[in-house]
């Protein structure tokens, strides 16, 4: 079903610019400060195209979309980023510490250009809604760069692993032609696949897939929007056109290395909270487990405690609250179904793939009925922030800067894959795919 092209992707010349000192972390997740230590770290850095400064008396004419344009065009011009001479897929491995755990891992996938597809046609599925903002600025600058920069991360599910064998082979039989550590100890390499035997293997093993889009799903949409005014200016269909396609790393959910994080949420601004109000409202449907401290000494100790009970309650969807406290009553607790519960009356109105995601639980069944949080509420942020760390959410609370904290177990994969290839999506901020795939280790023009 899935149709996998290689290309000849652009990239940095390491004789001009070394590979970390130019590459960056997706768009999404480039803070101020990373913005600034990107351009300080070399002018060839990719933040001058991934997500440049917008400065002061900037015009339609002259912009942060129209100066990537000119600098990417310069930097080919120089030699700083040069084209590979055939067609080729990039296999990619990265080697990382899995946060919070003594665990190192390596998640292997590879990268091509993927075409297109409506999600109508059934082919590829998003996971979860977008927003209109991010789509726009990101076809603004698709439309002045000509170049897809940042890559759409695709999960696809084969047991077999027919694919990762062919990675396998590639890696052991030659060195990477690009390798760097980033600013969070990954380790990424890339190794050229342009052996035309390996090649049709590959899109003859892909052609079976379906594809669910783990991280990406701005730019996908983008790249589809993209494609049909680039279709309108055709005034034709024109099925091997390089922007019916776009730059895709796929990663097969049954090879090792794949890791979802976890995004706790953290409440804030919501008028008269009360814990005790809460627990009584939730008593009928969830057992709770309490870890009190009533000293700092003892607050490690329970907090540790308190984790491991969230993590070993998966299956049970356990959920941890750290709610604010007066001095003499601070607790952790741990919320679990309880077995006469009945679901449907929990969560009414919602689909049976839905009712086993914890994320689903907690907002439908815990933060709308019980603290009044809506999905208007959820979605203008107005009492709702969200930490990848568990400790940073409980520090929030410590601080007085939040009313509670709310952690989460990670997704499964499998049921990412099953929920979003049954046509549903999941809340925004559900899934936390880690690492990160680097930004500009390939690119792909889709015209010139």
């Amino acid at each position: 079903m899935a149709t996998v092209y290689p290309f000849r992707a652009y990239r940095y010349n390491p004789s001009v610019a070394a590979f970390d000192r130019v590459l960056t972390q997706p768009y999404d997740k480039i803070t101020p400060a990373m913005q600034e230590k990107y351009y300080a770290a070399d002018p060839h850095n990719l933040i001058s195209i991934e997500k440049g400064r917008t400065l002061e008396g900037d015009t339609r004419e002259h912009n942060v979309y129209t100066r990537a344009a000119v600098t990417l065009k310069k930097w080919i011009a120089e030699k700083a980023v040069v084209q590979d001479d055939a067609p080729t897929f990039y296999a990619y491995t990265q080697e990382y510490d899995v946060p919070g755990t003594s665990l190192r891992r390596t998640r292997r996938g590879f990268i091509g250009a993927g075409k297109l597809e409506d999600y109508s046609a059934g082919v590829i599925f998003r996971h979860e809604h977008t927003l209109s903002g991010p789509k726009a600025d990101r076809l603004e600058l698709l439309r002045h760069t000509r170049t897809h920069t940042g890559q759409l991360f695709m999960l696809y599910a084969d047991p077999r692993r027919q694919v990762d064998t062919i990675l396998g082979d590639v890696e052991s039989g030659q060195p990477p032609v690009t390798q760097l550590t980033d600013e969070y100890g990954v380790i990424h390499r890339l190794w050229l696949v342009s052996d035309p035997a390996k090649i049709a293997a590959i899109q003859q093993a892909m052609a079976e897939q379906k594809l669910v889009i783990a991280d990406g799903h701005h730019r996908y949409e983008t790249s589809l929007n993209f494609r049909n005014e680039s279709r309108t200016r055709a005034g034709k269909m024109i099925p091997d056109a390089p922007y019916e396609s776009s730059m895709m790393t796929f990663i097969n959910t049954h090879s090792e290395g794949l890791t979802i994080l976890p995004t706790h949420r953290v409440v804030s601004r919501l008028p008269d909270f009360s814990w005790s109000a809460v627990r009584r409202f939730l008593e009928p449907w969830f057992a709770t487990e309490v870890f009190s401290f009533a000293k700092d000494a003892q607050r490690h100790e329970a907090e540790q405690k308190f984790l491991a009970r969230v993590a070993a309650g998966k299956a049970q969807h356990a959920i941890g609250v750290y709610p604010v406290a007066d001095a003499a009553s601070r607790a952790f607790y741990v919320l679990t179904l309880r077995p006469e519960a009945d679901i449907t009356q929990v969560l009414p109105g919602m689909s049976a793939l839905q009712r086993q995601l914890d994320v689903v639980l907690l907002h439908q069944g815990i933060l709308e009925p019980a603290l009044g949080i809506t999905s208007h509420a959820v979605a203008s942020e107005a009492n709702l922030t969200y930490e990848r760390e568990a400790a940073m959410a409980l520090a929030a609370v410590d601080r007085g800067e939040a009313q509670a904290a709310f952690l989460l177990n990670p997704a499964d994969v499998d049921l990412v894959m099953r929920v979003a290839t049954a046509g549903e999506v999941m809340p925004q901020k559900s899934t936390d795919f880690y690492p990160k795939l680097l930004s500009g280790i390939t690119m792909y023009r889709v015209a010139e």
